[in-house]
């Protein structure tokens, strides 16, 4: 971890290309405010996601679809203010890209003014191709989503492993070479078979990062609240939980209730 903080600055779009070519892994996590951008920026990840799934953890939607343009780059704000090495990637939301190019350029803009982040990510292939030709034409990063896309959910029915079907795993990887052939800088694979990720990542040149796609990829994304234990009723195949949050937290706060009701806290060097 200390040599990679020591060998970028600044995690670039340029970095991560170049860290695909020599074989070294990315890491992504999402965060969504200032305090936990900081910690995660300091523990040396390559890429910060403000993800629009804080829809799910901050807001406690069901589905990423309710979050705003403006809920993203008030979120955003947050996490560029707290990162100074991570690359910031901010996700557009449902229906600020989808249907209008000229839309989808104007959302890209104000997140990139408004929030001041590196670049924005977009779930979907040829069907949006459009709307990122657009942004990539003003100069604007671009990162890919494939596989599962969440703000497609009711068009899917479920989040169960996509492109397990030939059709679809051929579509999936037209829309990969797509996307790198009109210039997005990596792309996110979800919930897809670990031999189609792994098919994927060889035959393009720029990162594939994976989130429940297996090893064989050039990088790893997962939700910071998930992989802290922070939920606890999510438990995919593809989820480490690295810590368990959820009891240590409520252990913690209900000890300092008991402490309040008890008259415990504050005590004598507690007080002024």
């Amino acid at each position: 971890m200390s040599t990679a903080k020591k060998e970028y600055k600044r995690v670039t779009v340029k970095t991560l290309v170049d860290m695909k070519a020599r074989g070294e892994k990315i890491s992504m996590l999402t965060a969504y405010d200032y305090t936990m951008a900081k910690i995660v920026d300091g523990a040396g990840v390559d890429v910060i996601l403000v993800g629009d799934s804080a829809s799910n953890v901050m807001a406690g939607y069901e589905t990423t679809l309710p979050i705003t343009l403006d809920h993203m780059i008030y979120h955003a704000s947050s996490v560029v203010r707290a990162a100074n090495r991570a690359l910031i990637v901010v996700d557009l939301p449902f229906g600020s890209y989808q249907s209008d190019p000229k839309e989808a350029l104007r959302s890209a803009i104000r997140i990139m003014k408004e929030s001041r982040a590196h670049s924005v990510k977009l779930e979907g292939g040829k069907e949006i191709k459009e709307s990122i030709k657009r942004i990539l034409n003003a100069g604007i990063p671009v990162m890919g989503h494939l596989g599962l896309t969440p703000q497609s959910i009711y068009k899917f029915g479920t989040y169960t492993v996509r492109a397990k079907e030939e059709e679809e795993a051929k579509r999936l990887i037209a829309d990969a070479k797509m996307l790198e052939r009109i210039g997005c800088y990596a792309i996110v694979l979800e919930k897809i078979p670990a031999q189609l990720a792994k098919e994927v990542a060889e035959s393009v040149s720029i990162p594939i990062i994976g989130i429940g796609a297996g090893p064989d990829v050039d990088g790893q994304v997962l939700v910071l609240h998930d992989m802290l234990g922070m939920t606890h009723e999510f438990h995919p195949r593809f989820l480490r939980r690295y810590l368990n949050l959820y009891e240590d937290m409520t252990t913690a706060i209900g000890q300092y209730v008991d402490d309040v009701k008890t008259t415990d806290f504050p005590n004598e060097e507690e007080k002024y």
